[in-house]
């Protein structure tokens, strides 16, 4: 919610300039019809997590997208919160309701599975 919490930051929406917006009022994305339209039109039920208030928004997401079946993992070093307790609260809480937590690097590595991924040199040159 922009209005609230401020535009997402312009490294980011660079990146991200081809892909749909989706409002979001409810502190859990699954509180966005459209949102789970999206995810279910994916057809995808495991569910990368990054995000701000890590104690509230992704928390309450996680929580949801477990409940809905989904294998949740939030992306520590991807998420962030006003104080490292409430980051930490946030973590611990969505570990106890069934999501895992992983970083950006063994993320990306899962994904790619081996070294002869068409991707890994530049996965390699991005994360060294």
């Amino acid at each position: 919610n922009p209005d609230g919490l401020g535009p997402t930051r312009a490294e980011i929406a660079d990146l991200l300039a081809d892909v749909v917006k989706i409002p979001k009022h409810s502190f859990s994305c699954c509180g966005e019809p459209q949102f789970v339209e999206a995810l279910a039109a994916l057809g995808r039920t495991q569910v990368l997590l990054a995000g701000i208030e890590t104690h509230i928004c992704v928390y309450q997401t996680a929580v949801e997208l477990v409940e809905a079946g989904c294998e949740v993992e939030i992306v520590a070093d991807a998420v962030s919160s006003r104080t490292a307790a409430n980051r930490a609260i946030g973590l611990e809480k969505a570990r106890d309701a069934g999501a895992t937590v992983t970083c950006v690097e063994t993320a990306l590595f899962e994904m790619l599975r081996t070294a002869e991924a068409p991707a890994f040199k530049a996965i390699l040159n991005a994360v060294k």
